[in-house]
């Protein structure tokens, strides 16, 4: 067989061209939590998903550094893919993301 034949198609990481996003976030399928914990443990565990789910679409929507991300930013944001507004200690959270996952 040709060598020519053996030589692969383009994936979006090797497209010439970047693929573009119809929607920068998808939410995964929700399962249940565990129960029996405290309360300020959903709590929490609920910031910090939602939080995470911010920081990815700020990342792909090209806000890479904390200082771009402001408060303002990060709800606009949260709109735009459909969740409630954060509130300042996520907007914080998100942040804090951006800034140790680098």
């Amino acid at each position: 067989m040709p060598a020519a034949a053996l030589k692969p198609k383009p994936t979006q990481s090797t497209a010439k061209r970047p693929v573009l996003l119809d929607v920068p976030y998808v939410p995964l399928e929700k399962r249940p939590l565990p129960a029996g914990r405290p309360r300020e443990w959903y709590v929490t565990h609920n910031r910090r998903l939602k939080a995470m789910r911010l920081a990815i679409a700020l990342l792909d929507s090209g806000v890479y550094v904390p200082n771009q991300a402001r408060n303002e930013t990060i709800r606009d944001t949260a709109e735009l893919i459909g969740i409630h507004p954060p509130s300042d200690t996520t907007c914080h959270m998100v942040r804090a993301f951006m800034r140790y996952n680098r």
